[in-house]
């Protein structure tokens, strides 16, 4: 597995594209991997964070296939992309802090013209709840939780609207094969706009 970061250029006309269009942003990632690479068994994940000090926007993507960042328009970046290759080891019962954005949902019963539509969790009650759900389906236990940067994050070019949650708090590993293929595949819906990433770290 590797986890690239790149240092985007906010100033960039691509950057600034991609930024109001997750679904662009997503293709822009997606040159960086082979045409025929397999999208359901090595997921591409990833993450936009802005940092205060010093004040950056970055972009975090896992992967199972090396990355070519080069195809990459030219100064889309402000430094050169960092990729590592993560051999995660993990143990029943080992405690990590973890980051997730996801985009919380619940699927409507079928009838009166839903058709089972999915709509966004925005109680914080809810959001813990549908949280503790994965944990429990994907092998670990949630110690501690918050739910932060709660916003919406438009598509308009795609017609898509995506409610959008930060949780980071502290987990233990459960199960660590289900936990493993989990951060692998990703947590939750809309993975090919930015949710789904689970960064994790030992815990302090």
């Amino acid at each position: 597995m590797y986890l690239s970061q790149l240092i985007l250029n906010p100033r960039h006309r691509a950057v600034q594209r991609d930024l109001s269009r997750p679904h662009d942003l997503h293709q822009t990632i997606m040159a960086a991997f082979p045409d025929n690479l397999d999208k359901a068994k090595e997921r591409v994940l990833f993450r936009m964070e802005q940092r205060a000090q010093p004040q950056q926007l970055i972009l975090l993507i896992q992967s199972q296939e090396q990355p070519d960042w080069s195809k990459l328009p030219a100064s889309y970046l402000l430094d050169d992309p960092a990729t590592k290759a993560v051999n995660l080891q993990l143990q029943p019962g080992q405690r990590l802090s973890f980051r997730l954005r996801a985009n919380p949902t619940k699927r409507l019963s079928a009838g009166k013209g839903n058709n089972g539509k999915r709509i966004g969790l925005y109680k914080l009650e809810e959001q813990i709840n549908w949280l503790q759900r994965k944990a429990t389906d994907h092998g670990f236990a949630i110690h501690s939780a918050m739910p932060t940067q709660q916003q919406r994050v438009d598509d308009r070019r795609q017609d898509l609207k995506f409610f959008s949650v930060q949780f980071d708090g502290i987990l233990q590993v459960t199960d660590p094969t289900t936990f493993l293929a989990a951060i692998q595949s990703g947590i939750g819906s809309g993975k090919a706009f930015g949710f789904g990433l689970l960064s994790v770290a030992p815990a302090g």
